[in-house]
């Protein structure tokens, strides 16, 4: 006869299978994340600013407006000066939104975006946690509620902004460009062609093309990739945008011939150079100066000086083997010289703050003589070997700190986004009217890009992506090029 003992064995029983099948770790895993995520939302409310889908108000009403057989750039959205200020194709993209009401098509667009940072970040970081042993779904689960507490993100989110779904087309040619310079790796010879053409990479520029032509900024990766001699992405961008530009005249030639000839023009549309939102190089200057305007030929000058630096510097990192700090610094670079870059339009110190952090981590472990195997050699904590052994650390203790601290604050300075306690509009308020501290803070976020541009390191051998039978591929086997 069983005892009460035995009977209460029993009812366990099944529990204890379950219990034994979960990993504690990842119980633990689990709790961090929700203590990160749940950190991330207080911090949002405590550094973001009262959002109502403001942006996307505005472009819900030019559809809306659009749909029911008016001017598209007539618009102008209720109780303010403001219309719809991107090229055709792009409303022609958000036209379906027409359909939904205001609530709704922001959160398909909150959503939306989430999702695609998602994804970004779990391509940005497989490389760094298959190196580092660690599970790639606790970072990205970590990495997505950080990235969007700061500043660029949660901008975007609230008010209903499309960056983040720009950021991901153009990080998208990224992965298509790691995809095809190890080609062949991804499929067998039993895989059909979609999946040869999905892995061989061939559609790398695509997503820069799309982005090119909903948002004329990201034209700059299109130079980036003919300097660096890139030609079939660059002709694959090129042709994107142009096919989509010339399929919009086609489909809707009078909002073609309007934008083009004349809304292009109309900067006045997107507001004053010296509003604090924008955080460029014209809006540090306008600032400065204390005026509504930028004074233009200062602008030119350390915009042309900027773009050269940023441009050259992003070859070289990619000649170092290091792609995503190259794609980096041209965002970067867009940043600042755009005349006019919101704080929404700053995505790209996500992956600025990335770089700096596995720039730390490897030269830690430079320091502790752990060498990584890449595709370009043996390098240690991103520093080439020579002759099998590792390059010398003076001081292992300090080795990475630098990088590590830059990560950290940068990451801070966006979160706490300390430009809005000293927010100024001219003729009302001077822009020094908190003194000098507060012109600095008022102009933070656009000094920390241009620090970017000068000083973003780059992880010789990280992360290559060369490829192209008439290109001279840089590798760096034993520390020599």
């Amino acid at each position: 006869m069983p005892t009460a003992v035995g009977r209460r064995a029993d009812r366990l029983a099944p529990i204890q299978r379950v219990t034994r099948g979960i990993d504690r770790r990842n119980v633990v895993r689990g709790a961090i994340v929700a203590a990160v995520a749940y950190a991330a939302w207080l911090a949002i409310g405590t550094f973001g600013r009262p959002y109502n889908f403001f942006d996307m108000k505005i472009y819900h009403g030019a559809v809306v407006w659009w749909a029911s057989g008016h001017e598209l750039y007539e618009f102008i959205a209720p109780g303010t000066t403001l219309g719809f200020t991107y090229p055709p194709f792009a409303g022609l993209v958000m036209l379906p939104m027409a359909q939904l009401p205001i609530g709704m098509a922001g959160m398909v667009n909150a959503a939306a975006s989430i999702a695609a940072l998602a994804l970004v970040l779990a391509g940005l970081l497989r490389p760094i946690v298959d190196r580092l042993a660690w599970p790639l779904w606790f970072v990205v689960a970590l990495a997505v509620p950080l990235a969007v507490a700061i500043e660029p993100a949660r901008e975007t989110l609230g008010y209903g902004q499309v960056n983040i779904l720009l950021f991901a087309l153009i990080m998208a040619d990224l992965i298509g460009l790691r995809w095809r310079s190890r080609r062949g790796t991804h499929y067998s010879a039993t895989d059909g062609p979609l999946l040869r053409f999905l892995y061989g990479g061939a559609w790398a520029g695509a997503g820069i093309g799309l982005a090119t032509a909903v948002k004329l900024t990201p034209a700059l990766f299109i130079a980036y990739l003919l300097i660096t001699r890139q030609w079939r992405v660059a002709a694959t961008a090129i042709g994107t945008t142009i096919g989509v530009t010339v399929a919009s005249f086609a489909i809707v030639g009078d909002e073609s011939r309007a934008y083009f000839g004349s809304v292009l023009w109309q900067t006045e549309r997107v507001g004053a150079a010296d509003m604090t939102p924008n955080q460029s190089l014209a809006g540090l200057l306008a600032r400065l100066y204390d005026s509504i305007e930028t004074p233009g030929l200062l602008w030119f000058a350390f915009s042309v000086l900027i773009l050269a630096l940023g441009l050259s510097r992003a070859a070289s990192a990619r000649a170092d083997g290091d792609e995503l700090t190259a794609f980096t610094l041209v965002g970067l670079t867009a940043n600042v010289i755009s005349p006019i870059s919101w704080t929404h339009h700053l995505v790209w110190v996500i992956p600025a703050i990335i770089v700096l952090a596995d720039a730390a981590v490897r030269r830690r472990e430079a320091s502790r003589g752990m060498p990584q195997r890449t595709g370009q050699g043996t390098v240690f904590g991103g520093l080439p070997g020579v002759n099998g052994l590792r390059p010398p650390i003076w001081y292992p203790t300090l080795t990475g700190l630098r990088h590590g601290v830059a990560a950290i604050g940068l990451y801070l300075l966006f979160l706490i986004s300390p430009i809005w306690p000293y927010e100024h509009q001219l003729p009302e308020m001077s822009h020094y009217q908190d003194g000098l501290f507060g012109a600095l803070m008022e102009n933070s976020l656009a000094v920390a890009l241009i620090v970017l541009v000068a000083a973003l390191p780059w992880r010789p051998g990280a992360e290559p992506a060369f490829y192209g039978d008439r290109i001279t591929r840089a590798v760096l086997v034993n520390g020599r090029r």
